[in-house]
């Protein structure tokens, strides 16, 4: 497959970001400005995927676990935020009397929340990354372990009800960090955070790819034992970008929250975590672009297709998986690079005329 030239892809990225930023929000009806914040927030997370997954080989299937926190922990400022000075009234339905929860409390400062949605996904892919990855755990068992997690994950919160919502999530948020969610204005201002935020993630994964980290990055997922031979230890460099993929993820639950209004455990789950992978599989998990755009298909699909036909955009979605598996493995992101190269094969040439004559003459 022929390498992109970096001026080429930082270009494309370029390109992406003014019909996020400026066509977008002149062209798009308040709806679907909307629908195309939640798209960015799940390519945000897609992009992540594509890291780990698409050059470092790690099938990773528990990301809305990472997506969780940053959204959760973003939810309940929000919920402090609104409620003000009293317990937040799904709490108060629940059980009047009892006071909020004390790891609620720190949620009503905003500098904490933002610390929270950088850290905690971090210090949680860390641990569970160093623990999985020193042992080797790899392929088939990883993939099954993060899934596990996200389903583990999504059914503790719908059990917490009262501390969590429960299976109804939180919702009902008016405020912003301070600005009113209902204005225009602010929506448009929380769209273009979360686009920005994507531009952002695409222009860190483009610099990391084309770095010295990942170039190790795509050894340890081709030849892991000659990685281990030369000195490095392809663990760290797993982590590195487990890490890096989870911080994302939680990123785009926290731009998420804003932008939908709720967050349940359906959004965390495992269903969840697969429909990322089905994105970024659909778009091409190696490449740069894939990832982003596969999610914001799937999404796009899910919220056209799904709303009116929720068991035939399920068909549709698992199909186009199958096909593109089975006959397009770098996904759909893969198809210019063949027909260009399907172009530059040359065509059979005929024989030259010096070489007929001769086999005339050793004929005769």
């Amino acid at each position: 497959m022929t390498k992109p030239k970096p001026w080429l892809s930082l270009s494309g990225i370029g390109v992406f970001a003014v019909l996020l930023l400026a066509v977008a929000p002149l062209v798009l009806t308040d709806h679907w400005l909307n629908n195309l914040g939640k798209y960015c927030c799940w390519a945000i997370a897609a992009v992540g995927i594509g890291l780990a997954w698409g050059r470092g080989g790690m099938l990773v299937m528990g990301q809305g676990v990472f997506f969780a926190l940053g959204a959760y922990a973003m939810a309940m400022h929000l919920t402090l935020e609104t409620a003000g000075d009293r317990i937040p009234g799904f709490m108060v339905l629940y059980d009047p009397l009892a006071p909020l929860p004390m790891f609620w409390e720190p949620f009503r400062s905003a500098g904490f929340t933002l610390l929270a949605i950088v850290l905690l996904p971090v210090l949680l892919a860390g641990l569970l990354g160093y623990a999985l990855f020193k042992r080797r755990v790899k392929g088939a068992y990883f993939a099954i372990l993060t899934q596990a997690l996200a389903v583990a994950l999504a059914t503790l919160i719908s059990s917490t009800i009262r501390e969590t919502g429960g299976d109804t999530g939180l919702s009902d948020f008016k405020y912003f960090f301070g600005f009113v969610l209902n204005d225009p204005a602010n929506k448009l201002m929380v769209y273009l955070i979360a686009a920005a935020l994507l531009i952002v993630c695409l222009l860190a994964v483009w610099q990391l790819y084309r770095s010295r980290f990942g170039e190790l990055l795509v050894a340890t997922r081709d030849a892991e034992e000659r990685v281990r031979f030369l000195g490095y230890d392809p663990a760290n460099v797993k982590l590195v970008a487990f890490v890096v993929s989870a911080l994302m993820a939680s990123i785009g639950g926290a731009m998420f929250v804003p932008i939908v209004g709720i967050i349940t455990p359906a959004e965390i789950g495992a269903a969840a975590s697969v429909l990322m992978i089905a994105g970024v599989a659909l778009g091409g998990r190696a490449s740069l672009f894939g990832p982003a755009l596969g999610a914001m298909a799937v999404g796009w699909g899910q919220s056209s297709l799904g709303s009116t036909w929720p068991e035939g955009w399920t068909y549709i979605l698992g199909l186009l998986f199958i096909v593109v598996i089975l006959f397009l493995p770098n996904g759909l992101s893969s198809l210019p690079a063949r027909f260009a190269a399907a172009r530059r094969r040359p065509a059979e040439q005929p024989a030259p005329a010096i070489a007929v004559a001769e086999l005339e003459e050793v004929r005769s």
